[in-house]
């Protein structure tokens, strides 16, 4: 039966793999923008230096969003849900989403379909902050119900 547990670990894993496929993208970045050049028209015409600044660009705010959001994962796994440092966490973890869209943005001048990915990391980010907000609101009534005891 699928539970809590379960799915903590399943997003641990989802974490660590994701790092692990940032690390060889990063690593195989120009053979990769090679294939996509030889195979697309259109980023032809842009050339790999433009591809490689977005990519190496955009790998950093991923890299802190995954380190912030395992270490977030992790309090998640202590049973420490509601507390200050998970907002700061979500908090970062969405900001993280904006800088990389910002940088797909900017880079669908060059490429058009960057635009699509900076426009889904955008919608991420105001979904994290959101969720942001709720954690927030509820780490308040916490604070208000333990000093009412």
């Amino acid at each position: 039966m699928w539970n809590d547990s379960k799915s903590l670990v399943l997003s641990k894993v989802s974490v660590w793999l994701f790092m692990a496929l940032l690390l060889v993208c990063a690593i195989f970045a120009p053979r990769l923008v090679n294939r996509l050049i030889f195979m697309s028209g259109a980023a032809r015409d842009a050339g790999s230096t433009l591809f490689l600044i977005t990519i190496y660009a955009g790998s950093i705010p991923a890299a802190a969003l995954l380190g912030v959001f395992n270490v977030f994962l992790r309090r998640i796994g202590k049973g420490i849900v509601f507390v200050r440092e998970n907002i700061v966490s979500l908090r970062q973890i969405s900001w993280c989403c904006f800088a990389g869209a910002v940088i797909c943005i900017i880079s669908a001048f060059y490429y058009f379909p960057w635009l699509a990915i900076g426009v889904a990391a955008a919608f991420m980010g105001l979904i994290l902050r959101v969720v942001k907000n709720v954690f927030s609101k509820a780490v308040s009534l916490q604070d208000d119900a333990e000093l009412t005891i």
